[in-house]
C-alpha cells in the first residue's frame, strides 16, 4: 500500500524536498490528441489523519443527499479489513480537512458512519457525512467530485491529487493488471500507472481524475517499492494464466465505476441494486 501516516513520514526523510507540496493545474493544455483537458485543482479533495480523500457523488445524486468521502479501505480508523472482510454502515465521527482549488483548507467534514469499506477485490472506504452536498457547496463553495460510470481506458492522461500532501502526479493511465496481489490481499482489474506517477506514503486514498472530463476513475492505493514479489508494499501482478510480473517502482490504483451503482437513493450504500458488483460482508 502507499502507506498511511508511518509510511508518509519515511517518505519525508528518504526524500526531503522532493515531496514538497506541488500546486495542481490552474489553466487547460491540450493533450496529445488535440483535445482541451480541463484543469485539475485540489477543489473537494481532503486531508484525512493518515491518508487522502475526496468528496465524491455520482451523476444521480441530489443536492441535498449526506455527502460522501471517498479514500482506501486500508485507511480505516478501524484498521485493515481482513481478507473477504466487509465494513458496512458502522458509526464513525472521524474528520476531514476540505481543500479548496489551491490546496487550502477551509473546513472541517465530520463523518456520521463508516458506509463502505473493504480490502477485497478492491481497496476503498466510503464515508457518509453529517453535511450535505449542498451544504458543503453553500458553506465552501466547493462541489464534489464525479464518480465516473464508465471503466477507464488505456492511455487516459489522468491527475492523482493528494488532499494529505496538498501535491499532485500527473502520468497516464498504463493498462490494468487482470489481478493484483499484495501480502494477504487480492485486487481486481487493477489502474497500473506510467512511470511518472511516483506516488509515495500518504497519497492513499486519493482520488486519480481524468484530465479530459475532470472525473474520478480510480482511487490511488499502492505501487512496488523495492522490487519484491507479491509481499506488503511490493505488489505483482498476476495475469489470467497465473503468470505473474514484477514492476520495480510502478504505482497502482483501483478503479470506482463500479461503486456508482452500488449508491443508492440518499447516499445509501445498497449492494443489491442491480449491477452493483462490490464484495459483501
Amino acid at each position: 500500500m502507499n502507506k498511511p501516516l508511518v509510511g508518509a513520514l519515511l517518505s519525508v526523510l528518504l526524500l526531503g524536498a522532493g515531496v514538497a507540496p506541488a500546486a495542481a493545474s490552474t489553466a487547460t493544455s491540450p493533450d496529445a490528441a488535440g483535445v482541451r483537458a480541463k484543469a485539475v485543482t485540489f477543489a473537494g479533495t481532503v486531508a484525512l489523519s493518515n491518508c487522502s480523500g475526496s468528496v465524491v457523488r455520482t451523476a444521480s445524486s441530489l443536492p441535498g443527499d449526506p455527502a460522501l468521502v471517498m479514500s482506501n479501505g486500508h485507511c480505516l480508523e478501524t484498521g485493515f479489513p481482513a481478507p473477504g472482510a466487509v465494513v458496512l454502515n458502522r458509526a464513525s465521527t472521524r474528520s476531514f480537512t476540505l481543500l479548496n482549488a489551491a490546496g487550502t483548507g477551509v473546513g472541517t467534514l465530520r463523518a456520521s458512519k463508516i458506509a463502505y469499506g473493504t480490502m477485497t477485490d478492491t481497496d476503498v472506504s466510503l464515508y457518509q457525512l453529517t453535511s450535505t452536498y449542498a451544504q458543503i457547496e453553500s458553506s465552501y463553495g466547493i462541489k464534489a467530485l464525479e464518480l465516473d460510470s464508465a471503466h477507464p481506458v488505456k492511455g487516459t492522461a489522468i491527475t492523482v491529487a493528494s488532499g494529505y500532501w496538498k501535491r499532485t502526479y500527473s502520468c497516464a493511465v498504463d493498462g490494468f493488471a487482470y489481478r493484483l496481489k499484495e501480502g494477504s490481499w487480492t485486487w481486481k482489474d487493477s489502474v497500473r500507472y506510467t512511470s511518472a506517477c511516483q506516488t509515495i506514503g500518504g497519497t492513499s486514498g486519493s482520488p486519480v481524475i481524468s484530465d479530459a472530463t475532470g472525473k474520478v476513475v480510480a482511487v490511488n492505493n499502492t505501487g512496488n517499492e523495492d522490487g519484491q514479489r507479491c509481499t506488503d508494499n511490493n505488489p505483482c501482478e498476476v495475469d489470467e494464466n497465473g503468470t505473474v510480473t514484477v514492476r520495480k517502482g510502478i504505482n497502482y490504483a483501483q478503479q470506482t465505476y463500479g461503486i456508482v451503482p452500488c449508491i443508492g437513493t440518499g447516499s445509501q450504500i445498497d449492494l443489491n441494486r442491480t449491477g452493483c458488483a462490490l464484495p459483501k460482508p
